[in-house]
Parts: structure tokens; C-alpha cells; sequence
């Protein structure tokens, strides 16, 4: 073993890069140093150390290519790395390694804590260690993916902060959305305001931006031709934007907008052919929300125009799949005004009559109220309680003074008190909003019921979005379709509307004589409906991802 550590010669490889698989990674001097000290404690050759800074995600590296190429001329027969992972994230590198071993152009690979060689199990192992590389490198892309198409769905610009913005870094995390840069926002304004004035060019523009403003960007550079085209024409300026790019899904942005809709177009005239219109067109309520039920891409709109022969004009819009995961996806599309209805078909699943509302309002009052009757005798129990356990605190802490305990006696009392203590305190936090909380949880959900129907016909864009997603999540079309999974709170109402609609049913030849105490009798009696009042109020408690709702409005 050790006359086989002499005569092999061992290029030494060190990578890191910026990418965020290597943030935790040692850095190069740092590798160094390690593989050093086995280079000298196992009596290693080291013929020549490699360093690179570049991602290993894809095949293509300079300093490792070289290497590559030095071994296959003879020059090194070892390679010594800090982790397999160092070598490669990409299955073309790993085969390139694993391959010279075939060959036995490379007799090892060596790492601190393991030695490949030109074996089989050695060589599996070896191409399993740089193939979980990949797929934790994959995982992360994926996971990226879905952390920025969800932050572009509830209105935050998803990725870097454009020129004139800059990304909120003490934002909490997941949720940080971009502000004006209090340097550049007024810069970028003052571009926007020349060209609208029609008496300027780009280029006579991109000259005052470097040599009158002399303006710098990353890394100290001049704005370029080609930055200033694409500044623009950035559809995120007025406050919308497509994510990802070429998709289709357009989203509202959430952020302090820079110029207006019509500024934006004034802007697009005055530049022509460089200039990218508007997409007025590709603005839909409902994109972004919902994904194909047979392939999981997204749902996309388009708008057809379709004229008649006497001159009628007649404007459509459709949703269906993009395609972008199976471009052979059989989903067909489905019309808005389809779409609108199967909407309305779900929410009438839930719809109360007035006469219920009343009753259920006051029927949750009356017990929310008894609830905060209990509950006060409750919080008088526990503020005793939580008395005497301070109490106990406090004469240990004087028999510690006088000497009476030892510190590791007083240690031992002490900590279960503490617990108590905290325990106390903690229910007492717990028990004071929760009546409130249900009541106005209640409200909302009969409010939304109420006023989703007219919000669908007549309410603004987000409106629109609001009541299809308290309505439920995981959307989904298929086979031209609605599908959904219900809202806790929701999926119960289905059951009560029912019930409800029955007993008005039943009543209805006798409407005129039924008064509203008849009807509460009827609800009253229904086993299907609201407990009753002797019972536990538990409604709530078994739905409380009823909040979701609250919590969008």
C-alpha cells in the first residue's frame, strides 16, 4: 500500500463557486490546506494542484477539462479531492472520472475519508456520491422554481430587483419584495420622462446616461444599447409582469410602480419595431392559479377574435394547458363563460338562505357567549393557579438566601415550578381572543358566501382571484373541468346548504303561513344542521383552516 502511494502521482482539484450549493462549502485555501495534510501524512506525490471557481452543474469547466486532459497524456494517475462532490454535479463529468478509471488511465481517487480504485464496488460508489450531488443540485432548482412562481402569484417580483428597484433584504424570508432603490428609482423615472417627450433617440438618451449622469451599474459598468432597450420595454415598470418567461401567466405585481399603463404604451409607439407592445391582451383574471389535471403544467389564456359576416365582432377567451411539461397533452381548452359558470356552480353548493344566516349568526353568538362565560371561570382558576406556583418560586428562592438549600437542591425544586410556571402562563395567553376570534371568523365565512357570486360578476381582477382561491386550493382542469379540493370550512357548508334548502322546500307550499320562528323551529329540529346548544360547540374546532380565508382578505 504504501509503495503504491509512492509511485502514484496525484493531481490535486479544488473547486467552489458561487451557486448556492456551494455556500456552505469550505473555501479553496481551506481545501487546500486539508488535502495537504493527508498529502503529508499518507507520504502523497503531488505533482500539481488545480483551483477553479466555477458550478459543477453542467459539463464544460476549463481548469477541470485541462486536468482531464493531463491525465490522459500520463502526467498524474491520482486525484485527490476534499468530497466526490468537488469533481462533479453533472452526469458527463462523473462519467469522464469513473470512465479513466475504467481504463485504468486513473488508478485512484482519494478523499479524506475514502479511496476509489479501478473496482467495481469502488467505482459505484463513486458515481452514487457525485450522482447525489445531482440530484440535491436538481432538488434545489426545482424547489427554487416553486418558491418563486408562488412569491409571483401573490404579486412580488421574482428574482433580482430591476434597475431602479432593489431587493428588501430585511424582508422575512420567502416573502421579501423589491423597493425603489432611493439612488437610482428617480434616475430611472427621469429616462422614462425623456423618451415620453418624443425628442430624444436611445442612443442621444444612452449617451446622457454615461457621460453627462456618468452612471454605473454592476460592477461599475456602463449602461449598454441593448440594457437600455430591455429597461424600456419591462412590462414590470407599470406593475405587471410574466413569470416565468414565455409562459403566458401574467401576474399583478404587489410593489410601488415607476410610470403608467399608458406611459408604457406612449413609450412603445414612440420606439417602433424595438419596442415590445403592451400584452393587454395576455392580462387574464384567472392565470397563475390553476394547473393542468393530466400533465400538472400551468393553465394559460388566450383571446380569439372571431368576426361574423355582417360585421359582428365577438370576443373569447379561453383557458387551457401550455403544454410546457408534455407538448402531447390531450387537454382541450374551456371558455370563459363555461368556466365562469362551473365557478358559480361550486359556489351555489354553499349559498345559505337569508333566513338561515340570521339564525346561524345568532346561534353562534349565543354559544361563543356561554363558551366566554366558561372561560372566565377558566382564566380565574388558571390566574390562581399561576399565584401559587410564583409563590413556591419565590420561597424557594428565599430558603436559598437563608441557606436552607443546597445549589443543587435549589436547582432540582426549582425547574419543574419553572415549567409549571410557564404552562400557566400560556393558557392565560391562549384563553383571552379566541370567542372573538371565532365570531369574526364566522362573519367572514358567511360575508365570503354572501358576496362571491356578485365579486365574480362585478368585482375587480383581484376580487375575481380572491373568490376562487377562498373557494378551495389545488385547482386543477380536466376534461374541460373545475376541480378542486375544498376549503375545511367550505366542504361542511355543502351539507348545511342542502339541509337548508330541504326544510325551505318542504315548508314552501305553506310559505305564506311560515313565520320566522317556524323556520328556527325546523333548524332547531335538523340533526344535519348547527349542535345542539346543549352540546359541544365543535364546528369550529374541527375546521379551523377556516382562518385561511380570513387571512386573504
Amino acid at each position: 500500500m504504501e509503495q503504491e502511494n509512492k509511485t502514484t502521482k496525484y493531481f490535486v482539484y479544488t473547486r467552489k463557486s458561487s451557486e448556492s450549493e456551494d455556500r456552505q462549502v469550505l473555501s479553496i485555501d481551506a481545501q487546500k490546506t486539508e488535502l495537504d495534510k493527508i498529502a503529508k501524512k499518507e507520504n502523497l506525490k503531488i505533482v500539481r494542484i488545480f483551483e477553479e471557481s466555477h458550478s459543477a452543474k453542467a459539463p464544460g469547466r476549463p481548469i477541470f477539462n485541462e486536468m482531464i486532459q493531463k491525465i490522459h497524456t500520463g502526467e498524474a494517475d491520482g486525484l485527490l479531492v476534499w468530497n466526490p462532490n468537488r469533481i462533479s454535479r453533472n452526469s458527463v463529468d462523473t462519467g469522464t472520472v469513473v470512465y479513466l478509471l475504467d481504463l485504468g488511465v486513473l488508478t485512484e481517487v482519494k478523499t479524506p475519508g475514502q479511496t476509489f480504485k479501478n473496482e467495481p464496488q469502488d467505482k459505484f460508489m463513486l458515481g452514487l456520491f457525485c450522482g447525489q450531488a445531482k440530484l440535491e443540485n436538481d432538488n434545489k432548482s426545482v424547489d427554487v422554481k416553486r418558491g418563486m412562481r408562488a412569491k409571483a402569484e401573490r404579486g412580488m417580483w421574482p428574482g433580482p430587483a430591476p434597475t431602479g428597484y432593489v431587493n428588501d433584504k430585511l424582508g422575512e424570508k420567502g416573502l421579501k419584495q423589491i423597493k425603489p432603490d432611493p439612488e437610482l428609482f428617480a434616475l430611472v423615472r427621469k429616462m422614462w420622462d425623456m423618451i415620453l417627450t418624443g425628442n430624444y433617440t436611445v442612443a442621444e438618451l444612452l449617451r446622457i446616461i454615461n457621460k453627462k449622469w456618468g452612471y454605473k451599474g454592476p460592477g461599475g459598468k456602463k449602461m449598454g444599447r441593448s440594457t437600455l432597450y430591455n429597461l424600456l420595454t419591462k412590462t414590470m415598470y407599470y406593475g405587471e409582469f410574466e413569470y416565468p418567461q414565455g409562459s403566458g401567466s401574467w401576474y399583478k405585481g404587489d410593489y410601488e410602480t415607476m410610470i403608467t399603463p399608458e406611459e408604457y404604451d406612449k413609450v412603445q409607439a414612440i420606439l417602433g419595431h424595438k419596442g415590445k407592445p403592451r400584452p393587454k391582451s395576455h392580462i387574464f383574471t384567472y392565470t397563475g392559479m390553476m394547473k393542468c389535471g393530466e400533465c400538472g403544467a400551468s393553465i394559460t389564456a388566450e383571446k380569439k377574435v372571431k368576426r361574423q359576416k355582417n360585421g359582428n365582432v365577438h370576443n373569447y377567451v379561453y383557458y387551457h394547458c401550455t403544454k410546457r411539461t408534455n407538448p402531447e397533452c390531450s387537454q382541450g381548452s374551456i371558455e370563459l363563460k363555461e368556466f365562469i359558470k362551473q365557478i358559480n356552480k361550486l359556489i351555489a353548493k354553499i349559498q345559505i338562505e337569508p333566513e338561515f344566516d340570521t339564525y346561524a349568526r345568532k346561534w353562534f353568538r349565543e354559544v361563543f357567549q356561554k363558551e366566554a362565560e366558561d372561560r372566565t371561570i377558566t382564566l380565574k382558576s388558571q390566574q390562581r393557579a399561576l399565584n401559587a406556583c410564583i409563590s413556591k418560586v419565590d420561597g424557594l428562592i428565599d430558603m436559598r438566601a437563608a441557606g436552607e438549600l443546597t445549589a443543587e437542591e435549589f436547582a432540582n425544586k426549582k425547574a419543574p415550578l419553572l415549567k409549571e410556571k410557564e404552562k400557566y402562563e400560556a393558557l392565560l395567553a391562549d384563553t383571552g381572543n379566541r370567542v372573538n376570534q371565532h365570531i369574526e371568523t364566522v362573519d367572514n365565512m358567511i360575508t365570503f358566501i354572501e358576496q362571491a357570486q356578485e365579486k365574480l360578476r362585478t368585482g375587480t381582477r383581484e376580487e375575481k382571484r380572491q373568490v376562487l382561491s377562498g373557494l378551495g386550493s389545488n385547482l386543477v382542469i380536466n376534461d374541460k373541468e373545475l376541480r378542486m379540493e375544498w376549503d375545511n370550512i367550505l366542504f361542511p357548508m355543502q351539507k348545511v346548504s342542502t339541509e337548508v334548502k330541504l326544510i325551505h322546500k318542504r315548508l314552501e307550499p305553506a310559505q305564506n303561513l311560515v313565520n320566522k320562528g317556524d323556520l328556527e323551529r325546523a333548524y332547531a329540529r335538523s340533526p344535519r344542521l348547527l349542535p345542539r346548544r346543549d352540546s359541544n360547540p365543535n364546528f369550529l374546532d374541527q375546521n379551523q383552516a377556516c382562518c385561511r380565508y380570513t387571512t386573504r382578505q
